[in-house]
Order: structure tokens, then sequence, then C-alpha cells
């Protein structure tokens, strides 16, 4: 298996790489040691997987992934939707942690490679992956949402005959990024659910839109997409995830609350070098300035608003041994279930990192990286949910009222929905896991996803359907 990375040469690629669009579905295996449950094998939908495999060979970060989706714009429109997709989905001064051009640049060449139609990825390069689905039932009725993230994370994935992806030939084409957190198992979902949903369009009274959301890691590109007006007509918005506090097959949480707002922020300091021996009272340290920062910032107090997190994940800088430190970096989030409580960690971090600064004698600057708000799910839409998923024989435990404990910028298509008068929900899908999220042994047992595809279309049915229809589960 050929590996590539970001600072390969394309010409160097060119060749070597396997076209991900030719995975058979009649050839997908499914490998059900993972978890010894019997749930593990029947009705497994083979499209889905060969879809989720692919997807996870792909591996593209955020605001990158090109092949992910034109694939999916392919697939839509191959079903007959109405698909729009680029900068008609993402609104360019919304979009927050765009990497550098030489990445961009280097995915959607990449995606070409792969066997991207040129016309689609033109459209979505240079940080325009988003895509919208939408399908339109014969009889009025009311807008709902289903929301998949597509992004992958930066980090390498474990070749370890252990890892399945790695044992069974679809561990991650590309060095340092991998599909850690789900995000191929949610887009193959949204797949899977378009071509169920297609199915049955004439009994549809309303419309259904599939929202395929890019750099949800850093909680970068949700924004942008509520800033494009995608959400703005919706009722009802859906998102779920695989795996968070739920590590079963079969076990549901039909909605989870307090998911945490969260700002992240990249810190810049500018000092001045000098000799360290011969002239050190020339110099400014900026490395000094960011350890100060880092030690501060995780001392901010707590807020009696809302649970709170500081987080100081990378710290860097200096030129060497015997240099007074001329510049440093540092990378930090701050998270809180209170908009409150979060606003208070924002004022406290810029004193801190100013204070720092001033104590050094540098300069600085702060760079907004990604944001999302908090949210939670609506009671009643969550019961929904779990009247749904109650009526699956291959559910046996649905839980409800659970705290998410982490971040989400579907959060802020929650809000923008909840604001408007409308309801949402984000609810989980249990799985078995091979590692937690964002290791490099990450993995979920892949009946899940047809379990979580399940659970949608009756959603769907629920939300859409004329109640002697809704009622046949």
């Amino acid at each position: 298996m050929s590996v590539i990375g970001p600072q390969s040469r394309l010409t160097q690629v060119r060749g070597t790489v396997p076209n991900m669009s030719v995975i058979d579905a009649s050839s997908v295996r499914h490998n059900d040691s993972m978890i010894e449950s019997p749930l593990s094998t029947p009705r497994l939908d083979m499209q889905l997987i060969a879809d989720r495999r692919e997807l996870h060979r792909v591996a593209e970060p955020g605001w990158c992934e090109v092949f992910t989706a034109s694939k999916v714009v392919a697939a839509l429109r191959g079903l007959g939707w109405e698909v729009r997709w680029g900068a008609d989905v993402v609104r360019a001064d919304a979009r927050l942690g765009l990497p550098p051009q030489q990445e961009l640049d280097f995915f959607y060449e990449r995606a070409l490679e792969l066997g991207a139609d040129p016309e689609t990825a033109g459209a979505l390069r240079n940080g325009f992956t988003g895509v919208v689905g939408c399908l339109k039932g014969t009889a009025p009725g009311p807008t709902i949402a289903f929301r998949f993230d597509l992004d992958a994370n930066h980090g390498g994935e474990s070749r370890s005959e252990e890892h399945l992806p790695a044992r069974d030939g679809y561990a991650s084409t590309c060095a340092n990024t991998h599909h850690n957190c789900g995000h191929d198992g949610h887009a193959a979902m949204g797949l899977a659910l378009a071509r169920s949903l297609t199915q049955w369009r004439d009994r549809i009274a309303g419309e259904v839109r599939l929202i395929f959301q890019p750099a949800e890691e850093g909680l970068r590109g949700a924004r942008a997409m509520v800033a494009a007006g995608v959400l703005d007509d919706v009722d009802r918005f859906i998102g779920c995830h695989l795996g968070v506090q739920a590590r079963q097959v079969g076990e549901i949480i039909s909605g989870y609350r307090d998911i945490l707002g969260s700002v992240k922020l990249d810190v810049a300091f500018a000092g001045t070098g000098a000799h360290a021996a011969v002239s050190p009272q020339e110099g400014r340290n900026a490395l000094l300035a960011a350890c100060v920062a880092a030690q501060n910032l995780m001392a901010i107090p707590r807020h009696g608003g809302g649970d709170t997190r500081v987080n100081v994940g990378m710290l860097s800088g200096g030129e060497s041994r015997n240099t007074i430190p001329s510049t440093a970096r540092l990378a930090l989030e701050l998270r809180s279930e209170s908009t409150e409580a979060l606003q208070f960690l924002k004022e406290a971090a810029h004193r801190v990192i100013e204070g720092a600064a001033a104590m050094h004698g540098v300069s600085f600057q702060v760079d907004l990286a990604g944001e999302a708000c908090s949210a939670s799910s609506d009671r009643s839409l969550a019961q929904l949910v779990g009247a749904a998923a109650q009526s699956m024989s291959r559910v046996h435990t649905v839980r409800d009222d659970v705290s998410f404990k982490g971040s989400d910028d579907a959060a802020e298509m929650m809000r923008r929905v909840q604001d408007r008068g409308g309801q949402a929900v984000y609810f989980g899908i249990g799985s078995k896991l091979g590692a937690v999220h964002h290791n490099p042994r990450f993995d979920f047992d892949e009946e899940s996803l047809s379990i979580g595809t399940e659970l949608l279309e009756r959603i769907a049915r629920l939300l859409l359907t004329p109640l002697p229809e809704a009622g046949h589960l």
C-alpha cells in the first residue's frame, strides 16, 4: 500500500495511488471479530460498508475533502437529488482555520488522481468542500435536515495487524491523515440514507435535506454553512455521532445535552533574537512569554455559570540553544457548557496572553482557528428518536438525557434552527471501539452503521410521512 503525505511531490504520487472509486461492494468482507455480540452480522448493507472503507482509505483533512465531497455529489446526482456544493453552500468569509495553500493544492490534485470529476472538484477546491442534497416530497410538510461531517484528522494510523483497517487493506493511504473520529462512517450513513429515502420519495410529505459538512475537527466548518443560509428554512435538525458515551452495538443515546461551546486560538509571540551569552540583554524572549502564558492559562479560575475546560495543546519556539528565542507559538482551546462562562474564559485568556507578552517585552497576535456555541437537544425530538430506536429489533438499550462532554460544531446548526423556532437533536449510535476517538487505533464495528442508517430512516419516516404511513416503522 502506498502512503503519501502533503509534503510529497505529486509527480511521485502519480500512478501510485489506487483508484478508490472502483471498490466493489460485493467484494466487501465484514469482519465482526471486534465484538462478541450476536448483533454483529445480520442485515449488513454491503454498499454502506464499501463506501465507509473507501472514504477511510482516502482520508482528507478539513477544508481539503475534495475527493470525498466529489463522491457525495456524484452519488446524490445519480439518485436524482437536487444538489448544491462549493461556494453556494459555504460562505467564504465565515470559514475558520483554513490550511496553507500548499495543503489545499495537494489534496485537490490528489482528488483528481483518485478519479474525482474535474468540474465538480474545481468548485470544491480551496476550502469550499460542503455539499447539500435536497429531496422534495409530493405533498407539503416540514423541512428536515440531517448533517454528516466529512473530514479526517491529522495523525498517523496504526499499521498493526490487530487494527482491522490495516489488516484488511483499507487503512489511510495518506501519511499523517486518518479517520480516527468516525466521520467516514457518518458520511457513508448519509449516502445510505439518501439511497433509502429515494425509494420512498413518493410518500414524503415535506422536504429532506442532507448536509455534508467539511472541517468539523477544530470547529471550523459549520459556521460557514450556517452563514450561507442552508438551515434558514429548516424545521427539524438531526445530527449524530458514533461511539460517544455509547460503547455497545445496539445502544442508542436518543439526545445529548450539554454539547460544550468552544473557542480554538492560535497565538504567536514575536521577540528579539540575541546571543544568549554575549548579549542576552539585547534579546526579548518569546518562548518564555509563551511558557508564562501557558502556565497561567491553565490557572484561569473556574466559573459558576457552567462547566469549563482549558487546554494548551501545543507550544513551540526558538531557533537554537544559544540564542534568545525570537518566536514562539502556542495553540489552546477553551470550552464551556454556557455562553456566559465561555465569554469569561475568552476574556481571561486574552488578559493572560497580553500580560505574558508585556512581562517579556514581546508582541503577540491571536488568531481564531475555530469556534462553536453550546447546545442541547430538544426534549420532544429526542423522545421521537428514542421511540424510533425502541421499535428496532437490533436496538437493546436506549438512553436519554446524556451529557456529550465534548464539542461539535453541529451545535452551530442546532442553535440556528432553534433560534428560528425549530427543533434540533444530536444523538449517539453505540459501537464497540478499537480504541478511543482520536487514537491511531480508532475503529468501530461496522454493524453500527447499518443500525444507525435504519434509525435515521425511521426518524425521517416519522417526520415526513403522513400519519397512517408513519405508523409502519
